[in-house]
């Protein structure tokens, strides 16, 4: 039997957000890792995300705390707020380059690099990889319109696939979902709770939290 290849996966957490989200399904992220690891040599599973920090409760952090727990590797920053020309609040939280460093660091030690991200951005970091003889898969669609991937993206890509074609073996079994009353997004779901009693975590991405902790115990 040969041996297999060494992967390591790069996810960008807002991108792949609003990519499923388009494509209506939930990410098992338990089941994305099993399915990797069952293929695959994998070295690393990154996820990407910027918090805002003066929040009193974060509706993400379950997922975070899940999967830093669980075999992924998770790098977050603060967002930025600035104001626009028209006197607008808004917030910015990138993460390209802290995912641009540690694709490059490990490059090394790779032979396929997944990018779960549709942002054009990345085209240059995959042209890099590349060169140090990383075959690079990037997973994203073309099933929305527009669609979520950049066209130069998907060109330099060694292997494009679509997110959508995915849905059976990483996504969330759709009899699993919370119900939600309309218009009622994935936030409120995680911020009408409190930190430690969260029953919509398991059933919108396919993992259980961890138990609490007893009196006695550090929060």
């Amino acid at each position: 039997m040969s041996e297999r290849q060494r992967t390591a996966i790069f996810i960008d957490g807002a991108n792949l957000y609003a990519t499923t989200k388009a494509l209506g399904f939930d990410i098992d992220y338990k089941r994305l890792l099993k399915d990797f690891q069952s293929r695959d040599n994998l070295i690393r599973a990154f996820y990407y995300t910027a918090m805002i920090e003066d929040q009193e409760y974060s509706s993400i952090r379950p997922l975070i705390d899940w999967l830093d727990y669980n075999g992924y590797r998770v790098v977050t920053k603060p967002v930025k707020e600035f104001t626009d020309s028209s006197g607008r609040r808004k917030i910015k939280g990138n993460m390209d380059i802290e995912l641009a460093i540690d694709a490059l660091e490990l490059s090394a030690h790779l032979d396929h690099m997944v990018l779960f991200s549709g942002d054009g951005d990345f085209r240059s970091l995959v042209e890099a990889v590349q060169r140090k003889g990383v075959r690079v898969s990037v997973v994203s669609t073309i099933q929305t319109q527009p669609p979520m991937i950049a066209d130069d993206l998907r060109r330099q890509a060694d292997e494009f696939v679509d997110l959508a074609h995915l849905a059976g073996r990483i996504g969330r079994d759709p009899s699993e979902r919370t119900i939600r009353a309309p218009g009622d997004g994935p936030r409120r779901e995680f911020a009408d709770r409190g930190p430690r009693a969260n029953p919509g975590l398991e059933s919108r991405y396919g993992i259980r939290p961890p138990a609490p902790p007893s009196d006695d115990s550090e929060v």
